[in-house]
Parts: C-alpha cells; sequence; structure tokens
C-alpha cells in the first residue's frame, strides 16, 4: 500500500477536477430546475444522483490513494478482457435506450460498459505498448494494437451506438506518440476522406477525385526523384476504392436512419430544424442567446424552456453556453485544455513506460470527448451522444471518467520510483 500524503499528488490538476465536476452539477441542476427548490441529495432527482455518484468518485479515490502503481500494470489484460465480456453480454442481458442495446439495468442503477471498456483498452492498450519486445514498426504488434482498438469498436457500434465507438480512435494518438509510422495515420485520414466524398457525391465521382489525387501524387515523387514501391501505392489506391464501394452498403445497412439522417445533415443533403436537425438547431439558438456575458444562472429561456433535449447530458454545452455566455464557454474550454496539456506534459515527464503511455491514452479520451461533445453542441458534427467530461449528466461516465484521472494522479505522484 501508498502512504498516503495528499501533497505528493499534483494539486493543480485535482483542483481543475474539482472546478468542472462542481460546474458540471451547477449546470445540471439549471438544466433540469423545473420551478421549485431541489435537494442536491434526492435520489429522485438527476443532479442528486450526479452528487451521489460524485462521493462516490471520492469513495474510490480513498481507494487508489493506498493502491500500489503495479496493481493496475498486472490487472490490465483483466480490466480489457473483463470490459469486452461485458460488451458481449448486453447482446442478452442488455437494455435499450434510445434505439442502443447500451446499457446494464441493476434496479435504479444504471451502467453502460462502453465507458468500462475506454478505461480497459487504455490500461491494456499501455500494457502491450510498454513491453520491450513491441515495435511497431513490424507488422505483427500494428496488427496487434489494431486488435486491441478495433474489438470495442465493433462490438459497441452493432449495440447500435457508433457515437461511443468513434471515442476509441482517440487511441491513435498515444500509439503515434509511441512510434507508429506517421503515412499509417496519413492512409486512415484519406480513407475517413474517401468516405466522406463519397456521401456527399457518389461512387464514380469519389473514384475520379481519387484518381487525380493519386497521378498527381505519383508524378510530385518523380519529379522529385523520390524511390517509390507502386506496387505498394497500388495497393493502397485498391484499398481506398473498396472503401468508396462499400461505403453505401455500410451507410445504408449498418448505421441506423436517425444515424444517417444526422450525418446529412452536417453534410448539407438535408436541411431540417424541426425533426432529425431539432436537436442541434436548438442548441445554436441557446448558445446564441447567451451574448458575451449570458442571461444568468437559471435564467436560459431555451433552457428553461426545455428546448434542447438531453440538455443536462449531451446537450449540456448550450446550457453553459446560453446562462454564462461566451466567458462561460471560453472559461470552459480553457480548463479542458490547460487540463489537457498539463496531463500531457507531466507525462512526458513520466520515466514508466506503462505510466507515461497510459497518461497519454486519459489524455486523448478527454480531448477527444470534449471536442466531439462541443462540436455536436455548434453543429459541426452530427449529435451522436457524446457526453462532456466531468460535467455532463451519468452516473457510468463520471465514474469511469474519475477513476482514469485518479489513476493518472497515482501513477503521477510516482514519477520518481518505480513502485
Amino acid at each position: 500500500m501508498n502512504r498516503l500524503s495528499i501533497l505528493k499528488y499534483d494539486l493543480v490538476s485535482i483542483a481543475l477536477y474539482i472546478v468542472l465536476v462542481s460546474f458540471g452539477i451547477i449546470n445540471i441542476y439549471s438544466s433540469s430546475f423545473n420551478g421549485s427548490s431541489m435537494s442536491l441529495f434526492d435520489l429522485s432527482s438527476i443532479v442528486g444522483k450526479q452528487v451521489i455518484f460524485f462521493f462516490l468518485s471520492l469513495v474510490v479515490f480513498i481507494f487508489i490513494l493506498f493502491t500500489r502503481n503495479k496493481f493496475f500494470d498486472n490487472s490490465a489484460s483483466i480490466v480489457y478482457f473483463l470490459s469486452i465480456i461485458l460488451l458481449l453480454g448486453l447482446f442478452v442481458f442488455g437494455v435499450e435506450r434510445g434505439g442502443a442495446r447500451s446499457w446494464y439495468a441493476l434496479g435504479p442503477i444504471s451502467f453502460q460498459p462502453s465507458e468500462l471498456a475506454k478505461f480497459g483498452t487504455a490500461l491494456f492498450l499501455s500494457k502491450f505498448l510498454s513491453i520491450i519486445q513491441t515495435d511497431l514498426k513490424r507488422n505483427r504488434d500494428i496488427l496487434i494494437v489494431l486488435i486491441i482498438i478495433v474489438v470495442p469498436i465493433i462490438l459497441t457500434t452493432i449495440q447500435p451506438d457508433p457515437g461511443s465507438a468513434l471515442i476509441f480512435l482517440a487511441f491513435i494518438f498515444p500509439v503515434i506518440r509511441e512510434g507508429l509510422n506517421l503515412n499509417y495515420f496519413y492512409f486512415g485520414l484519406y480513407i475517413i476522406s474517401t468516405l466522406i466524398l463519397t456521401l456527399i457525391f457518389n461512387f464514380l465521382v469519389s473514384i475520379a477525385i481519387l484518381t487525380i489525387i493519386f497521378l498527381t501524387y505519383l508524378i510530385y515523387l518523380r519529379n522529385k526523384k523520390i524511390k517509390v514501391s507502386l506496387l505498394k501505392y497500388i495497393f493502397s489506391f485498391f484499398i481506398l476504392i473498396s472503401s468508396s464501394f462499400s461505403t453505401n452498403y455500410l451507410f445504408e445497412n449498418v448505421l441506423e436512419q436517425r444515424h444517417r439522417d444526422r450525418i446529412n445533415l452536417v453534410l448539407g443533403k438535408e436541411i431540417d430544424t424541426s425533426g432529425i436537425g431539432y436537436n442541434i438547431n436548438q442548441s445554436k439558438i441557446a448558445l446564441s442567446n447567451g451574448g458575451f456575458f449570458g442571461t444568468g444562472f437559471l435564467e436560459g429561456t431555451q433552457t428553461k424552456g426545455n428546448f434542447v433535449p438531453r440538455q443536462h447530458t449531451d446537450f449540456i454545452f448550450s446550457t453553459i453556453g446560453e446562462e454564462w455566455g461566451f466567458i462561460g464557454t471560453l472559461i470552459t474550454i480553457v480548463i479542458f485544455s490547460f487540463l489537457i496539456i498539463r496531463i500531457i506534459t507531466r507525462a512526458d515527464k513520466q520515466p514508466n513506460h506503462f505510466r507515461r503511455i497510459y497518461s497519454y491514452c486519459f489524455a486523448s479520451l478527454v480531448f477527444f470527448h470534449f471536442f466531439l461533445n462541443v462540436g455536436m453542441s455548434i453543429g459541426l458534427i452530427p449529435s451522436i451522444g457524446i457526453p462532456l467530461p466531468f460535467i455532463s449528466y451519468g452516473g457510468s461516465s463520471l465514474l469511469i471518467f474519475s477513476l482514469m484521472f485518479f489513476v493518472y494522479l497515482n501513477f503521477d505522484s510516482s514519477r520518481l520510483k518505480e513502485s
């Protein structure tokens, strides 16, 4: 067991965590306020449930304070495979909500195993990448990394919950940081661009654009007298064509109609402010209502009128924008940015590979959640059900993100020793 000394922990990060969670509870209270006083400990209210989960998170912190670092290293594979088993169990024992079988219901308590899968994947990926024999220049090791990340993506996508599945792509950043060739990242961007081009236009137009880009690039390499493996680039081009060809099938047969509608809305293929686009449209109205200084706590007309659905969960950023204005949203963005940068900079000083990679994974997950949630609230990306870490209502999300944060604190506090 670790000896308790609170001064050895990153007090700045702890302060940022408390500010974010407290600000989240304030905005959850506002978004659910019905005109009568609500107790912060009333389990029948969502704000009461959030407060209870916050205190449960602090209990978890106490346990982690006394846990040796090696415990997380040794249990990484157990947590990962347990989360995979729980994801598989959803198809038998899961409860359907919002069109997705993503939850376990245990009486009044619900649990979303995809949240645990984020923690398990972060631990297991860190464990594998920290093994001295692992070399990201070998195809075998790259394939193993791909399997670790893709398995929870597939199991989450077919629930279907493509929004939560998208979050696991955040793990590409720590993998790149640990030495993955950037060409793989660029190729992934090419595939995503191919999918978008095919959805916006059609298969033939997409292939024509890809062919022009491909030939232009080969001519550029030849003029620069750079040696290239023509077979390698032809194979890559074939994969891009296959991706484009399969796009419409995946779009029509894997995604549900609600997902297709939201993607079409963002791509500009549909204009709908009263149906599928209602949430985002009302969120943008709420944000614009806030102006520079906001309407004031409990004074947001969009918030109080319940015009924005799920405003205490996925669209809580619109509550912040309406009642706290540009200043409130800016401060929120600055706090998240500062926390992410602080985690990364302190991770760079971590001599232990496993702890360092885990810290990168955690920072990437926070960034991805934060980026997608804000982008969703302002209409840059489809409404895909991504909560704002530490702020949005959700016991599973708050508990797991707090757990990941406390494990990071544990690792960071032991930078100078291998215990």
